[in-house]
């Protein structure tokens, strides 16, 4: 591989017009097309296989026209202090703001709160319901400003009134803390290089694979049904491993130049050593986002895959772009060591003096010989303090958000407390259930018999009697618990009705199914946690299979898999204590503290082990060539940080700082997972790859590369070292010198 990866260098440095005119062009048609396309509505979210989809899908074939997933409303009403909503100035009030809104073009309906009964005990508070053709991502501005406009009218009659439910729901922003982000990454960039010319590189091209890439999830959106949160996830992870894999490739050019070589030779070599690392560090990270699929939610696995091509296109522009802009950048790109005009030239040094400058050890030089020394106690210590950050995530509750996760300052919040206050816990979380009484001799007893047994069971408040649809064989029971929808009492109700259900089905062989929002909540998370073990199983499997070719050895995936369970399981700690218990939450922007999402587990492990395996493979990659080329295993711990440690940090730096910039989002999973990802890069750069992996194998010596030999003559050989490049260069060089003589 590193011979072909050689000559694709050297390729692209001297077809440099060629090459970049093929990315420009990519670049372009994905703009044209992202235009071009009509604008994505919001993605479609459903679970394959769960009892509550299966409802959800007959309630569309038993209900025809109900438009079941169209957003909905509910217009809260409190009256004024010592005044009831029956009052007659407040009812008129209500009543012409509920005349007003059905008046709407995408309304299907709107529900009166005194003819449904939508009034709390204590008439303080009502509520209107109203039902859309489309759904919240596709309702135009002019339909939610009528809401609005409707709910200030009965405010000037002295009325509270708050709208909740998804018909409101904004395309959420990043803020500007995304753009802070990618400073800090060109700050770190130029301390790094010392050279703008240099630190430009690696922004410009992650720049426009992030645009290729985005602009293609854009294109694709609305024929493919990706939401929104798509292409945040791919713009997120495309810019951090961007800039980290052309940081790699730029880092070992200016290596090469120091060493003596030609600009087109250093291009060819920094591609065919560094890119073979980007190589399989991106087909890690690809690994982990496309196995994503195995969950079987749709919207996981169209998130994951497009992410993942995101990802790909990083490595196709590290590997041809990098070089390419490298032989337009020519003697402004310095070598190793030598400073450019941001930071002042370097000025020629005394002969004398210079193997004394050059015999002092940088600081990733003395950190390794310190962990060599020493390798138990920084063992220890990085084992320990990973375990106190993962400490949290023994108490993590998962959910998925809904309006009371919302800041207070939101309307949609303070509908749902109204609603609470008015109605009970309960109210913002209701039941669906539905009969499917089509087998039964007597669908009407059927009906009966199902809501009689729900009202028996514990932490029910209400139960409404059944509606059957036109055919009388399918019925619809709403019902109301008495806890709030993320609490434990609830799950516990749901899996209640079900049990109950199945009695009903082996006495009268009816369907009772269990839907709705509350319900979709409690089965996503049962799904999730079934499929985390298959899904670490797969992609850590896959993963180690990849590692054992790249190293040549057992025990350094082994040890790459273990690192990364402890950086996953501090990060999910983190976040635990930060979104759950609230811990630095004004620092972070949480205005509301509650379940970590669903998907947060499941994510965090595909996405993390993807970026751990980058720094593991950067990193160890040069610990492994030295000791290939003679070193002692100790020796080459220290002279894999030698080469590699500022690199790596700077690497990790960046990607923090990507993924800490999308912490201003206003959507609360892009928030948690900026963060989520911010904190397990800065775990497992700095304490497992940076401590903890060379005290490993400080403490392991040569059998950390240890393989056996039936298994090593059974691998393919991809030379991620270099080792078959070395021998065709230094071929090369002693021609040249014969030629010379």
């Amino acid at each position: 591989m590193a011979t072909f990866l050689y000559k694709l260098g050297r390729l692209s440095f001297r077809r440099r017009h060629v090459v970049a005119l093929i990315w420009v062009a990519l670049l372009t048609l994905a703009g044209v097309g992202a235009a071009s396309a009509p604008a994505a509505g919001n993605s479609s979210f459903s679970i394959p296989g769960t009892e509550a989809q299966k409802a959800f899908d007959l309630l569309e074939q038993r209900f025809p026209g109900t438009s079941a997933d169209g957003a909905t409303a509910r217009v809260v009403f409190k009256a004024p202090s010592g005044e009831k909503m029956t009052d007659p100035g407040n009812k008129a009030a209500v009543q012409d703001t509920v005349k007003e809104l059905a008046d709407g073009s995408e309304v299907v309906r709107v529900t009166d709160p005194y003819q449904a009964k939508a009034v709390s005990k204590d008439g303080t508070i009502a509520y209107a319901q109203v039902s859309y053709k489309v759904s919240g991502m596709e309702l135009d501005d002019a339909a939610k400003d009528a809401l609005e406009d409707s709910a200030q009218d009965a405010r000037k009659a002295g009325l509270t009134v708050e709208i909740g439910g998804d018909a409101l729901q904004a395309v959420p922003h990043t803020g500007s803390s995304e753009v802070i982000g990618i400073a800090v990454a060109a700050v770190v960039l130029v301390i790094t290089f010392g050279s703008l010319v240099a630190a430009g590189l690696p922004l410009l091209t992650a720049l426009i694979g992030v645009g290729i890439g985005v602009s293609a999830i854009t294109g694709l959106a609305s024929a493919l049904d990706l939401g929104t949160t798509t292409s945040t996830l791919a713009m997120m992870i495309g810019l951090a491993v961007g800039i980290d894999y052309a940081l790699f490739i730029v880092s070992r050019y200016r290596a090469e130049l120091a060493e003596g070589r030609e600009r087109e030779e250093a291009a060819g070599r920094a591609v065919g050593t560094a890119g073979s690392a980007v190589v399989f560090a991106g087909l890690t990270v690809v690994i982990a986002l496309v196995g994503l699929s195995v969950v079987n939610i749709p919207m996981l696995t169209k998130m994951g895959i497009a992410a993942a091509g995101t990802v790909a296109i990083a490595v196709l522009i590290a590997l041809t772009m990098i070089p390419a802009l490298l032989g337009y950048a020519g003697r402004k790109v310095k070598p190793m060591g030598e400073k450019g005009k941001l930071f002042g030239r370097s000025k020629p040094q005394d002969k004398a003096v210079e193997p004394a400058r050059s015999a002092k050890p940088n600081l990733g030089t003395r950190w390794a010989s310190f962990v060599v020394r020493r390798p138990l106690a920084v063992l220890l210590l990085g084992v320990i303090g990973l375990g106190a950050a993962a400490v949290p995530a023994t108490s993590l509750e998962l959910g998925l958000p809904d309006d009371g996760s919302q800041p207070t300052s939101t309307t949609q919040r303070r509908a749902y407390d109204l609603l609470s206050e008015g109605f009970g816990p309960g109210f913002n979380g209701p039941l669906m259930v539905v009969v499917d009484a089509k087998n039964s001799d007597d669908p009407k007893a059927v009906f009966t018999e199902t809501g009689d047994e729900i009202k028996g069971l514990k932490d029910v408040v209400t139960v409404t009697p059944a509606q059957p649809n036109k055919a009388g064989d399918t019925a619809t029971i709403t019902v109301i618990p008495g806890s709030q929808p993320s609490s434990v009492t609830t799950e516990d109700l749901v899996h209640g009705i079900r049990d109950a259900g199945a009695d009903i089905k082996a006495d009268t062989d009816a369907n009772v199914l269990v839907t709705g929002s509350t319900a979709m909540n409690i089965d996503v998370s049962e799904k999730l946690n079934d499929a985390l073990v298959p899904y670490l199983v797969l992609v850590v499997g896959l993963a180690f299979l990849l590692l054992i070719v790249v190293f040549r050895s057992i025990l350094v995936p082994l040890k790459a898999a273990l690192g990364f369970l402890l950086s996953v399981m501090a990060a999910l700690g983190a976040v635990v204590a930060v979104f759950q218990w609230g811990w630095l939450s004004g620092l972070m922007g949480v205005e509301q503290t509650g379940p970590v999402m669903s998907m947060m587990p499941i994510f965090m492990v595909g996405v993390v082990f993807g970026l751990a395996m980058d720094y593991e493979v950067f990193l160890v990659t040069r610990m492994r060539e030295a000791y290939v080329h003679g070193e002692k295993p100790a020796q080459a711990v220290v002279t894999g940080f030698r080469h590699g440690a500022r690199v790596v940090t700077a690497a990790a730096v960046i990607m923090m700082a990507v993924f800490a910039g999308f912490i201003g989002s206003s959507e609360s999973m892009v928030k948690m997972i900026g963060f989520g990802l911010a904190i397990a890069v800065f775990f497992d750069a700095f304490i497992v790859r940076m401590a903890i992996v060379p005290a490993v194998l400080a403490l392991l010596g040569r059998k950390a590369w240890w393989l056996p030999k039936w298994l090593d003559r059974a691998l393919p050989n991809v030379d991620v070292e270099g080792e078959g490049l070395r021998t065709r260069t230094d071929r090369g060089d002693e021609d040249r010198e014969l030629v010379r003589a």
